[in-house]
């Protein structure tokens, strides 16, 4: 959710579960009230609050930990999702969200889990040896601190990058929880505009395995079968512990009833004698 779409988490509320988690973006033109007030928000509607914190849109140190002592006063501190963010230069003094993790400032204002980005299909303005690099230095940073992590992915449409990236990924001896990054329904007009802007394939031959097609824009389209072809494919020895994170590119509503039937149709049939 953005900071702004409180009363949109209100009106999906019911069809979340107790404790999901919800994280909640830091984009520019939001301020720290704003953000403040969402986690609260989410709190109060018995969800655990995962606040972003974009390392190159903080304006300087003090900016830092007025959010973060916000969040603590609030006790919505305990978990946060640390991203270098979009601006080609930083802000302030972090430049990235490495920098963001050895300041020593998210352990005192009561931060206990980390979370970061991971990118199955790479960075439209990052080579993969970067990319690797600092996800390795990242992970070590999380360890060193002693804090509980995860690893968001970007969101795809092909579960084969995703697969081949988590065995890499355990190869290279990161072994946090991986949260798959999975578009919620949504116009398909919608998810390739989001698609374009994050360097996510989107081949016709990916697009018919999702269950779209590129000639035809005007339709709505979910997850289920990447989401089937995951699971099916899914080796724990070999993946290791993997989650799903729903970006709900539809709406809150729209991506938790979905969910829900999902759940209901996917569930195995039971059988009496």
């Amino acid at each position: 959710m953005t900071g702004k779409d409180v009363s949109r988490l209100e009106e999906a509320a019911d069809g979340i579960p107790p404790g999901t988690r919800i994280n909640i973006t830091f984009l520019a033109g939001e301020d720290t009230d704003t953000r403040l007030t969402a986690a609260r928000a989410v709190k109060r509607l018995g969800f655990v609050p995962v606040p972003h914190i974009s390392a190159r849109r903080l304006p300087s140190r003090p900016a830092l930990e007025e959010f973060l002592g916000g969040l603590a006063a609030d006790g919505t501190a305990e978990n946060v999702f640390v991203v270098g963010g979009d601006p080609a230069r930083p802000e302030g003094p972090y430049e990235d969200a490495l920098s963001l993790l050895r300041s020593g400032l998210l352990r005192r204002h009561g931060v206990r889990h980390v979370g970061i980005t991971g990118y199955p299909e790479g960075h439209p303005g990052i080579a993969d040896r970067e990319l690797w690099s600092a996800l390795t230095d990242k992970a070590a940073a999380i360890g060193a601190d002693r804090f509980t992590g995860d690893v968001i992915t970007q969101f795809g449409f092909d579960a084969d990058p995703v697969l081949a990236w988590l065995e890499d990924l355990r190869a290279r001896g990161v072994h946090l929880p991986v949260r798959i990054g999975v578009p919620g329904p949504a116009g398909v007009r919608r998810l390739l505009g989001y698609a374009t802007r994050f360097g996510v394939g989107t081949s016709a031959s990916v697009a018919r395995k999702y269950g779209f097609s590129l000639t035809n824009l005007m339709g709505t389209t979910g997850p289920d079968r990447f989401l089937h072809s995951l699971a099916d494919r899914y080796d724990p020895a070999r993946h290791g512990t993997v989650k799903v994170h729903f970006y709900t590119f539809g709406g809150l509503r729209t991506t938790a009833e979905w969910i829900t039937r999902f759940r209901r149709q996917s569930a195995p049939a039971t059988h009496t004698s």
